[in-house]
């Protein structure tokens, strides 16, 4: 289980807004032939180290009233969902209605030679089960999971939903992902009974996906640490190709002007649950979140 500071010993976080401050001043301004508006990118931004003790990473700075959603992502992901009719399973319709179903369209998967509602062989879910030699599926979480409990010194607690094959393109080479995995590639330390966690993001848009990809790979490391009976103790984002959107610029200077706030408290409900994949987003209790107002109007890329 992990343990937490007393919610008043907790110490406001500036990580994120640092972020969208190195950002907006260093940022490069791109725009690419397939987005069409352009972005201020900083190739490698400093990592995120958040200590649980200090609470979950969950900003404060706008109110994250959704924060089950990204979970089910996550728990979506690490059982292999691939269609949305398989996400479906692990979330309401309305967990889906504003994210990925609108990226599985016909139109948009047809441009990937894919049917609709399909995210393709290259996304996260399969990512996570590569074919093998033999013509299976190698379940990269099983065996993480299986190797930290009988090795758990070994420096190859890894996994990665990123499959070249399908997620890279040319003119002799078609995509087979509707959105190549952007977060995912997790590493695992255990050093003196405890779980460090580290996630490697190849990509992010800074101001809207970041704080989803932030609290989902907290809660995965909650439950890494239950199902192999460690104590988590600190969760490292580390994101390349950080993004700021022109048009998300105005927005993103209100959410500097705000003072953060101490994190909140994550518990898993169910502290029976031994198997990674029996994990639901109803499993998650919330408590000591006390954000400031939501911003329902940044502007989202497609």
């Amino acid at each position: 289980m992990p343990i937490y500071k007393p919610y008043n010993e907790r110490t406001p976080d500036y990580q994120y807004r640092n972020l969208l401050k190195i950002i907006l001043k260093d940022g490069i301004y791109t725009k690419t032939p397939y987005q069409t508006k352009g972005t201020y990118t900083v190739a490698t931004l400093p990592n995120m180290v958040f200590p649980v003790a200090n609470g979950v990473p969950l900003i404060t700075e706008r109110k994250i009233g959704f924060w089950r959603k990204p979970i089910s992502e996550i728990i979506a992901f690490i059982n292999g969902a691939r269609t949305l009719d398989e996400l479906r399973k692990y979330g309401d319709e309305k967990t889906w209605a504003g994210w990925w179903a609108t990226w599985v369209t016909p139109e948009k998967c047809a441009k990937f030679g894919l049917e609709a509602g399909d995210m393709g062989p290259g996304a996260y879910g399969p990512g996570y089960y590569p074919p093998t030699p033999d013509g299976g599926r190698f379940n990269q979480w099983f065996h993480l999971i299986k190797q930290i409990k009988e090795r758990p010194s070994l420096r190859t607690h890894r996994v990665t939903p990123w499959i070249p094959y399908y997620c890279l393109q040319h003119d002799d080479l078609q995509r087979k992902v509707v959105v190549a995995p952007c977060h995912g590639d997790v590493q695992v330390t255990i050093l003196d009974g405890k779980m460090f966690m580290r996630m490697d993001q190849r990509s992010g848009d800074v101001p809207i996906g970041v704080p989803s990809n932030m609290i989902q790979y907290a809660a995965l490391l909650l439950m890494l640490a239950q199902v192999t009976g460690y104590e988590p103790h600190t969760f490292t984002h580390s994101i390349h190709d950080g993004q700021i959107y022109e048009d998300q610029v105005e927005k993103v200077k209100e959410i500097i002007a705000r003072e953060p706030r101490p994190f909140p408290t994550l518990r898993i409900t169910d502290p029976s649950i031994k198997d990674i994949f029996a994990f639901r987003p109803e499993h998650f209790e919330l408590t000591d979140y006390d954000p400031l107002p939501a911003m329902n109007d940044i502007p989202v890329t497609e």
